[in-house]
């Protein structure tokens, strides 16, 4: 409980303010901010694998890429650091994952935004998609080979993109 003269807490104890001097009785009560419940059920099943699949590229963009090996000894790069154009797909999926995140956290926030929710996701991955494929491409002179990174992000970007997209197009037939 608060004073109501000062607002200072008082103790369950203290029949008076040792602030002000007003007596207990005349106490505000603390007032609650209501809690925000984090519900999965927000989302829709290709949420949760666009959200996954999201997760997995991101991860994968720091995993080896790009590799030379001359006999026992190898040299690899990750995908940032073999194009700095991936970190448009950083920032995307970081966003689209942080969207997801208030979307299960703050009720009606999807219909406070001015683009429908599938476009906007879709779209997010389809691009993320573009740009890992034009850098999985770009490997460089030969000689270098890909590694294991490059692959996982390609299998997640595509998982991502996929499910959204067909669920778009077949809006779109029905229609």
């Amino acid at each position: 409980m608060n004073c109501a003269a000062c607002g200072r807490e008082l103790l369950a104890s203290e029949w008076r303010c040792p602030a002000c001097g007003t007596p207990a009785g005349n106490v505000a009560p603390i007032r609650r901010i209501p809690s925000r419940r984090f519900g999965r059920s927000r989302w829709s099943s290709t949420d949760v694998i666009a959200g996954a699949a999201t997760l997995v590229l991101l991860v994968a963009l720091f995993l080896p890429w790009f590799g030379v090996s001359l006999g026992v000894v190898g040299f690899s790069v990750d995908g940032l650091s073999a194009h700095t154009y991936l970190y448009l797909v950083l920032v995307f999926g970081a966003a689209e994952l942080g969207y997801l995140g208030v979307l299960a956290g703050v009720p009606g926030v999807a219909r406070r935004i001015p683009w429908p929710h599938e476009t906007l996701i879709g779209t997010a991955n389809v691009v993320n998609l573009f740009i890992v494929l034009v850098a999985f491409a770009n490997k460089g002179p030969s000689g270098i080979g890909w590694r294991y990174g490059a692959f996982v992000a390609v299998a997640a970007a595509a998982v991502a993109a996929l499910p959204k997209a067909v669920v778009s197009l077949v809006r779109r037939v029905r229609r």
